[in-house]
């Protein structure tokens, strides 16, 4: 499951607030979408100059396996070797459990798949473990990647760290696109209205995100769109898409109930290319688009 953690420390000498807090709380957690770093009570990115004094705090999340069970569930497996497991996560499944999703999760399935080796730490490494590399929403589907071992999890997550990797998206907008392309790079905040989900800011709060987006074929009021995205903000397409009036089909949270689909989410993780944490091997992935676009698709076309 996921816990949420803070720290908080003085200052005792300057640095980059990253390097300072490092030796507080686990690297890794830098490259989570959804740390919150303050200085002195302000939000700040973590290549803010700390001085001795400042008050830093850092809240963040932290996955735990204690308590979960390991479940027979079935695993749609696009590749597999020794370091690495690709899937193609059906929507409507959690990747992580938390406040009432212990069960049927992503994770469930990968304790029953590998038992104890999944869960295992190394006491020099204690910040790093094989699982979930990136993470996808509930009724997203498509691609996720599994590190199967702690080196190949640390090599991924600095290549998601450095954007070295490509994620490609397929999604179902809502309204008529006047530009057929077009780059997004607004910001991106926690609403203040309600902590579960985000907004753009024009601003220097929250985190920078960048989402490029093509349309592939243009319907009378909706649009099939490829989706590109060089950061990995939680809900960043979505938010995004809403930002310029094109809210994703079947979004329950961005978009309002739509009047002649009601479907989930139509947004799916279509590729992914990253390079072999072992062999350095230039990887790209594919899952077809699933059935509940197609059908969309299909009715739009008539």
């Amino acid at each position: 499951m996921i816990v949420e953690k803070k720290e908080a420390f003085i200052c005792d000498t300057e640095n980059r607030v990253d390097k300072v807090a490092s030796t507080v709380v686990p690297r890794s957690i830098f490259s989570q979408a959804d740390t919150k770093i303050l200085v002195n009570g302000k939000n700040v990115k973590k290549s803010q100059k700390v001085k001795v004094g400042d008050k830093v705090e850092i809240i963040y999340n932290e996955e735990t396996f204690e308590g979960l069970l390991a479940e027979d569930i079935k695993l749609d497996v696009v590749f597999e070797d020794d370091s690495i497991l690709v899937i193609n996560k059906p929507c409507g499944m959690v990747v992580h459990p938390g406040a009432g999703n212990y069960t049927g999760t992503v994770v469930n399935a990968l304790l029953y798949r590998y038992g104890d080796d999944f869960k295992t730490l190394e006491e020099d490494d204690s910040d790093l473990r094989p699982g979930i590399v990136h993470r996808l929403d509930k009724d997203t589907s498509g691609l996720l990647l599994i590190a199967k071992t702690r080196d190949a999890h640390k090599n991924l997550a600095m290549q998601f760290q450095e954007h070295s990797n490509e994620k490609i998206y397929l999604a179902i907008c809502k309204g008529n696109f006047i530009k057929k392309r077009g780059t997004i790079t607004k910001n991106i905040v926690r609403s203040e209205l309600n902590r579960k989900t985000f907004t753009v800011t024009d601003d220097d709060r929250g985190k920078s995100a960048i989402t490029h987006y093509t349309v592939l074929r243009q319907y009378d009021g909706y649009a099939f769109v490829r989706v590109k995205i060089e950061t990995g903000r939680t809900h960043q397409i979505r938010v995004h898409l809403k930002s310029i009036n094109h809210p994703i089909l079947g979004d329950e949270i961005y978009s309002r109930k739509d009047n002649l689909f009601d479907v989930p989410l139509c947004l799916h993780a279509f590729t992914l290319s990253i390079d072999h944490p072992v062999t350095g091997e230039r990887l790209t992935f594919r899952a077809k688009l699933p059935e509940r676009m197609r059908d969309v698709i299909k009715k739009l076309s008539i």
